[in-house]
């Protein structure tokens, strides 16, 4: 069963708008539709929802299979899921719109706001205490905790105290390296609920559900809606067991958030907005920079092969956790910012692309269900289409008047006609430049030298000049002085 929220011309349309670049063909999306659709029944999903985000809105949402196998409801973008740790970007941006209102530091030892933890053993005498900065990057010490901290959500809070109150044994000291801890998250949850004075789950709808209008968005299952909800499942001997539900808890913080893609396109879509960096009013309910801050700060990166069964090349990447989210440097998508969730009876998986303004999401109600890899596949099945381009910097009054000063030392064929920082010179002299600029001249013949600068930031960027019998490559850089002046100027001849 498939429900269409938006046609693909809707879906090419916004694509179009953010990227400001060709869009994708019809044969592109259908492509990523046969993608999910593909993997829904290979997977052994009973029920699968998909959502593209892109110029601020869910352009696509298509539900494949039931929410019950029981009595048949299909699937659509108002059905609800749970979302397991996806859950934890909610929980990380709370934390830093307290830290943006004064009321707890990150660099401060996560006792300071939680006093159970102050009589915890560390495992050596030399260990700093625990941060919060270590809870939101999972540099704690902590145990590798999955599955344990799935079924660890209904726990009462009474309960978590006495755990807490307990300890808990370490992996290794805090700060030595990443290992991922829903018991980090957990004590994430208090620390907002013991700052705010609110209860956790209730500061973060009102702090960030309520205002970006996510109406059907709970931790409380048994308040949402019976009728949209699908039910989770797991796969076993050939057939789907029911997973027993779990009531709201004090592991909330890691996992406990029940959405619909409806809901759920609007958190990626207020994300994504954050992205560019830019001059303007603020209009969501945290400060653009703190949503930017939630991809910073990584700690203990490795190189990774993207799985081959994704499709594209070979790519070797590079992968960090930040602050509630994973981010990967990869050498189709670029900075892709990711999250799994797996959870008794669902399986999802988002993945933002905030340098081109598109997110893609999966809820999926299968137990540890691998969402993730049919997301990438449409990922890279939308690049290869061209419908993910960068969206282009604008050229800075600043960069603009460099690159004018980088034209006139072209035409003149003398270094002197720009304006230079004083290291040009000294690096090499007038009589070199103009010898560098004659042998480039020679072999690419005349330029006019009008093509536009790309930027790289406001303060460099790359140029192309195509000539009478070949193409000049270029660059220009400003030295950071208020006054616009170069302090590099590259001029070659561009090679095939």
């Amino acid at each position: 069963m498939k429900y269409r929220v938006a046609g693909l011309v809707a879906l090419t349309l916004a694509l179009a708008a953010t990227a400001r670049a060709a869009p994708p063909n019809a044969a592109a999306l259908a492509e990523v539709d046969r993608i999910f659709a593909d993997w829904q029944v290979a997977a052994h999903v009973p029920g699968l929802v998909y959502g593209v985000v892109a110029d601020g809105k869910l352009v696509a949402a298509h539900g494949f299979g039931v929410q019950d196998i029981a009595t048949r409801t299909p699937v659509t973008a108002d059905s609800l899921f749970r979302i397991a740790s996806m859950s934890k970007a909610f929980t990380a941006l709370a934390v830093l719109d307290l830290r943006d209102a004064g009321k707890l530091a990150l660099d401060a030892p996560a006792e300071t706001y939680v006093p159970e933890l102050s009589g915890w053993t560390y495992p050596t005498s030399d260990s700093p205490r625990i941060t919060v900065r270590n809870l939101l990057t999972h540099s704690a010490g902590f145990v590798e905790d999955n599955p344990w901290g799935d079924r660890q959500q209904p726990l009462p809070e009474a309960n978590f105290t006495a755990m807490l109150r307990a300890g808990s044994p370490f992996a290794r000291s805090p700060g030595l390296a990443m290992e991922y801890s829903n018991l980090g998250y957990a004590i994430l949850g208090r620390i907002v609920t013991n700052v705010s004075g609110v209860r956790y789950e209730d500061f973060i709808a009102a702090t960030l559900m309520r205002p970006l209008g996510m109406t059907a968005t709970t931790y409380d299952i048994a308040a949402s809606n019976l009728a949209r909800r699908s039910i989770g499942y797991r796969w076993q001997d050939n057939r789907w067991l029911r997973e027993p539900d779990m009531a709201d808890g004090a592991f909330g913080a890691m996992g406990g958030v029940e959405t619909s893609a409806t809901d759920y396109a609007k958190w990626v879509a207020y994300l994504l907005s954050a992205w560019p960096a830019r001059d303007g009013p603020e209009t969501g309910p945290v400060r653009r920079a703190t949503i930017r801050e939630i991809v910073t700060g990584l700690n203990f990166a490795s190189g990774t092969l993207r799985p081959s069964e994704a499709g594209g090349a070979p790519c070797r990447r590079a992968v960090a956790y930040a602050m509630g989210w994973g981010v990967t440097d990869d050498c189709d998508l670029g900075r892709v910012v990711a999250h799994s969730g797996g959870f008794p009876g669902y399986g999802s998986n988002v993945l933002l692309l905030p340098d081109k303004g598109v997110g893609i999401f999966a809820l999926a109600s299968k137990t540890y269900a691998a969402a993730g890899l049919p997301v990438l596949r449409a990922a890279l099945a939308l690049q290869k289409a061209g419908a993910l381009p960068e969206r282009p910097l604008p050229v800075s009054p600043g960069l603009a008047e460099a690159y004018d000063g980088a034209r006139a030392v072209w035409r003149s064929g003398t270094i002197a006609t720009a304006p230079l920082a004083m290291n040009v010179l000294m690096d090499h002299d007038a009589a070199a430049w103009a010898k560098t600029i004659r042998a480039v001249r020679d072999e690419v013949g005349d330029c006019a030298a009008t093509e536009p600068v790309r930027p790289l930031s406001e303060m460099e960027g790359r140029f192309t000049w195509t000539c009478s019998h070949g193409r000049v490559d270029g660059r220009v850089q400003r030295a950071p002085t208020p006054a616009v002046t170069i302090q590099a100027l590259d001029f070659a001849v561009a090679r095939p």
